[in-house]
């Protein structure tokens, strides 16, 4: 069991639900293919602030500059190959990056864990980061649908 999964595993433990009513400061999103978290507007803030700082370059406002056609919208994460629409297959894409089809890595294009030699910005994240930045990903369908996917004409 590698360390990343027992750290989500113990850190889910204490926010899996099932059906519970979400108030304006959360929102539910899939941990995983079964299961779905209640994120707090805490965890949302500070997932924001990392994507600001490690993605936003290239991905504001849940675009892709590289490649307007593929962005962080719910539609685009859930036709990836393999799906990158929970937090775990988030995480997962964010420690080893891959091509849209999921047949190439793209380490030494795109940041992530395995390649933070090359991204600086990379270096310091944590897990607990990168479960706050793939849950502020997940969350802006929810929170912010108009202007998430929505390129300059929104910011």
């Amino acid at each position: 069991m590698t360390k990343l999964f027992k750290f989500l595993s113990y850190f889910s433990s204490f926010f899996l639900f099932t059906s519970l009513s979400v108030s304006a400061s959360s929102v539910s999103i899939p941990f995983d293919e079964n299961s779905n978290v209640i994120i707090q507007e805490e965890e949302i803030k500070k997932g924001k602030r990392l994507f600001n700082n490690s993605c936003a370059v290239c991905h504001v406002g849940g675009v892709t500059k590289t490649n307007p056609n593929v962005g962080l919208d719910l539609k685009s994460l859930t036709n990836a190959t393999p799906p990158r629409n929970t937090i775990i297959s988030l995480i997962n894409f964010m420690e080893n990056p891959t091509t849209y089809d999921g047949l190439e890595a793209i380490a030494e294009t795109h940041p992530g864990i395995k390649s933070a030699d090359i991204f600086p910005k990379m270096r310091s994240l944590t897990n607990d980061d990168l479960y706050s930045i793939a849950s502020y990903i997940l969350a802006q369908p929810i929170v912010n649908p108009e202007k998430w996917g929505g390129g300059k004409s929104h910011y």
